[in-house]
């Protein structure tokens, strides 16, 4: 059964229920973004959680230090990094890091077997953002790197396309953000719920 990493997550009230709904983990954005929290605000979230669920700390570009302290404040279990972290970066942090990969073309194929990470996450090309855009990706590409390692799908998922892309790709996870919002942060129950049945449903 594949894997839902629901991402983007700001209070506890979205977070409780991504997990009563079935949600294996969790995301918390701690770059800029619209989504983005604080050590603090992540903290109290995950004391709320119930255990055996994954919490997950989004940096991009953050010193290794830094990705530790927060780790180790609000009790993560794995860092995703979304900037321009380098093999021996994510390696100082293995075995709990996952590596995001903005997939432009085939190109980034090459690049994953340099990454000695927990999983590689793919979604879509758009540098400003650095995720979450609500776009999706070639999924061939992805369908192609699961050769590699294990793979998180991210990019432009929603309930109507989600069956859709796990058949064609059999990813280890599907990860989604905008797809399940009412606005940005702020998630859509009814959106999580059908998105999490779809994506578990065998």
């Amino acid at each position: 059964m594949v894997r839902v990493k629901i991402c983007g997550i700001t209070n506890t009230d979205d977070a409780l229920a991504a997990v009563h709904f079935g949600a294996d983990a969790l995301g918390f954005v701690f770059a800029t973004s619209p989504r983005q929290v604080t050590p603090a605000q992540v903290s109290r979230i995950v004391g709320a959680l119930p255990p055996f669920i994954c919490k997950v700390g989004v940096f991009v570009d953050s010193s290794i230090e830094e990705v530790e302290g927060v780790m180790k404040f609000c009790n993560l279990d794995l860092a995703q990094l979304h900037g321009a972290e380098s093999p021996s970066y994510c390696e100082a942090l293995s075995p709990r890091a996952i590596k995001s990969f903005a997939v432009k073309d085939e190109s980034i194929l090459a690049m994953l077997p340099a990454y000695k990470v927990a999983a590689y996450l793919l979604d879509t090309h758009d540098p400003p953002l650095k995720g979450g855009s609500g776009r999706s990706f070639d999924w061939r590409i992805a369908e192609q790197a699961v050769q590699y390692g294990p793979i998180i799908l991210a990019g432009g998922l929603t309930v109507e396309n989600v069956r859709q892309a796990i058949a064609a790709v059999r990813p280890y996870a599907v990860d989604i953000s905008s797809g399940v919002e009412a606005k940005p942060g702020v998630k859509d129950h009814a959106k999580l719920k059908d998105f999490i049945e779809l994506a578990k449903k065998t």
